[in-house]
């Protein structure tokens, strides 16, 4: 075996968001250090290009523990303290991306182009004094005497520090094909078998099913997560069905629970409220109420204050209630049968649409085997692990990015502590 042809004090393997900025925060923390980063792709930082629809959803204005699922949220919670919003937006608006606010906090560059994201990763790596080896593909890292050995695509490197920054699985057309698992667990760590996270759902056909004639029609629901018949969690968001099945934001966010409980084995069940935050009893009360100072109003007319007319007659069509019957006709049984269709409308999913259409991976290395403080490995000493790699996902809306900025920052002050103490 040859012997290493470069020497690092740290090597970043991953050119994404969390490797950038962990590059660049780390050259920043200790100016002595030689610091790389290696991506096997001749252009990284293709994900960042696509995301936010080609505007990158750099951060959010809120950003805490409750935003993220995967491992214990205290330790999240200090991750996230590492590098809080406030310090993200300084740092973008000093490489010269400012950043402006839109709905539900989501907050995006000035100029609304992904590109100047990247272009802003890059150059402040450039400027900070870190290399990026482009096109160095890792195949594989193992512990030496004080330190790491690299089989890469331009030969061995040796590096006194490794962060893992390959992220997870989802996009991988991007190049995120789940190595760095494998490279963490062969230095020693447990993994969180990874799903698909914020991905669409797909839906089965059948009787009942009605996606396919309301492509394009867009509402606002709560979706329940059910494992064995027990209820896992309830989410609030806006839908879209499609083609395949349904989409939106309240979807992707629900896709993580329903991938996570039928990878466990778990019975899973998906169930829509077309009145968000509202009971059977209180929806129940309002068709009462209807029928008193309404009598003469169509089933169908009293549905269009709350539902697209063709979600309404679909819904209508499966439960055989005749559109346009008066609400005064309707029986009791048939307006609970309503009622009940409303605020649990059952949801036949088959699958999530797979890691081609994921945003995000959930599972991965196991939280507990990282110090919070500085990232850095519990069971390899000189290894640090950053982003999606780690098991943390967030919903929808900047979180994931906020993470990869947030754990690349807390990295960066362990790597330094740990040269200098060496």
């Amino acid at each position: 075996m040859p012997d290493p042809t470069e020497f690092l004090d740290v090597a970043v393997i991953g050119g994404g968001a969390a490797g950038l900025a962990t590059g660049i925060f780390a050259r920043r923390a200790a100016p002595a250090a030689t610091v790389a980063v290696l991506d096997g792709a001749l252009k990284p930082g293709a994900k960042i290009l696509i995301s936010g629809g080609g505007r990158c959803n750099v951060t959010n204005t809120v950003v805490a523990d409750t935003d993220f699922w995967g491992g214990r949220r205290t330790i999240v919670r200090r991750v996230l303290r590492a590098l809080p919003v406030a310090d993200t937006m300084a740092f973008f608006a000093e490489a010269g991306v400012p950043l402006h606010e839109e709905a539900a906090g989501k907050l995006f560059p000035d100029s609304n182009k992904a590109r100047d994201v990247l272009d802003a990763l890059l150059s402040s790596l450039d400027r900070a004094g870190a290399r990026l080896l482009a096109g160095t593909r890792v195949h594989a890292v193992a512990r030496i005497d004080r330190g790491f050995r690299l089989e890469t695509s331009r030969g061995p490197i040796a590096a006194r520090c490794v962060a893992l920054a390959t992220g997870g699985q989802s996009l991988p057309r991007t190049g995120s094909d789940g190595a760095g698992y494998e490279m963490a667990r062969a230095l020693g760590h447990t993994l969180v078998a990874p799903t698909p996270a914020l991905a669409p759902l797909i839906l089965e056909t059948g009787t009942g099913s009605i996606h396919h004639g309301l492509s394009g029609i867009a509402v606002d629901g709560e979706i329940s997560i059910w494992l064995d018949d027990a209820l896992k969690t309830r989410l609030s968001g806006a839908l879209l069905w499609t083609h395949f099945g349904i989409s939106g934001p309240v979807v992707l966010n629900a896709s993580r629970h329903w991938a996570r409980g039928r990878l466990d084995g778990r019975q899973v069940r998906v169930t829509l409220n077309f009145h968000p935050g509202e009971t059977f009893e209180g929806v129940d009360a309002r068709w009462v109420a209807a029928a008193l100072s309404r009598p003469r109003a169509s089933v169908r007319g009293v549905l269009a204050a709350d539902l697209p007319d063709a979600l309404a007659l679909a819904v209508l069509g499966v439960l055989g209630i005749p559109a346009e019957r008066t609400v005064s006709e309707l029986t009791r049984e048939d307006r609970r049968r309503l009622v009940h269709a409303l605020t649990a409308w059952p949801l036949p999913v088959v699958d999530t649409r797979g890691y081609n259409y994921a945003e995000v991976t959930a599972g991965g290395v196991e939280l507990t085997e990282i110090d919070p403080a500085t990232m850095e490995s519990r069971v390899c000493p000189g290894l640090f692990l950053v982003g999606e790699l780690l098991d943390v996902d967030g919903r929808i809306g900047g979180f994931n990015f906020q993470w990869a900025w947030s754990s690349a920052f807390a990295a960066a002050r362990g790597l330094a502590r740990h040269l200098s103490s060496a």
